[in-house]
């Protein structure tokens, strides 16, 4: 099959049109008009999954985060980013990724997410006109917990070795819970607004938890690896289109490298 068609299905499920104005989703790189055999799901594009690629002989890699946040500037093959995309030219390896579209989509990463949070009634944090698609997720857990006995919950969950729990009262009830993938800081006054009890979000600013304790609300932060989850989600969509449309791909797989920056001591 080709690329284009792979694609083209990515972008029904999740449209572009539903991604942050600035995000740099898409194509990224290669030939979309490429003949595809190996496709793997990834996190992050980083050297170390592309090396990977590249030993299991990929030539499609579906990212969730753009590989180019930040245009290069030249071609110094001595930096390492630079190097990671001569790599893939060199490979012939098609990147694409569906970032904040696929975070909006109906099915898509945040209600992911809301189902691993074990949510039910759920629906958009900050709808779209549709009211389907839109920024994070809100619903309720079938029975009241503590903030330390989700917090933990939320840890294990993501595989993480400790969350940042932001709470003025570890042991409070709570059930109506927020959620929203990756960097969710500036949305947190949307989640206390929707009626949360907590919201489940990474990367808060630390001036910002002050606030939040101000308001006295909670928020649970497992790290934006969170998101990791898209992995083999991606993969089970990837499968299921190709059986409906008959696609010749010899195998459809996640990524095994670790792209969590962060290491907890």
């Amino acid at each position: 099959m080709l690329a284009c068609d792979l694609i083209a299905k990515i972008e029904d499920y999740a449209p572009k049109s539903l991604a942050w104005e600035k995000d740099p989703i898409g194509l990224q790189l290669g030939n979309p008009k490429k003949e595809i055999h190996r496709v793997m799901t990834t996190l992050d594009v980083r050297p170390e999954v592309v090396q990977e690629a590249i030993d299991q002989q990929v030539d499609f890699i579906f990212s969730h985060h753009p590989m180019m946040f930040h245009p290069a500037k030249n071609l110094d093959l001595s930096v390492p980013q630079n190097a990671m995309y001569a790599d893939l030219i060199k490979h012939d390896i098609v990147v694409y990724a569906a970032h904040t579209n696929l975070d909006a989509a109906v099915n898509g990463m945040n209600d992911w997410l809301a189902a691993a949070l074990q949510l039910n009634d759920v629906q958009p944090l900050i709808p779209n006109d549709d009211g389907q698609t839109g920024l994070g997720r809100i619903g309720q857990l079938t029975e009241p917990q503590t903030v330390a006995t989700y917090a933990g919950f939320v840890r294990d969950l993501f595989q993480v070795k400790a969350v940042r729990v932001i709470a003025n009262d570890l042991q409070r009830p709570i059930q109506r819970i927020a959620v929203l993938g990756g960097d969710g800081g500036d949305e947190y006054p949307q989640a206390l607004a929707a009626g949360a009890d907590a919201y489940v979000t990474a990367d808060f600013y630390y001036h910002t938890a002050h606030d939040v304790l101000a308001d006295d609300f909670v928020v649970i932060d497992p790290n934006h690896h969170m998101e990791a989850i898209a992995k083999q989600h991606m993969v089970n969509l990837i499968k299921d289109w190709q059986t409906e449309n008959s696609w010749h791909l010899e195998t459809v797989f996640a990524s095994t490298t670790n792209t969590d920056p962060y290491t907890y001591i």
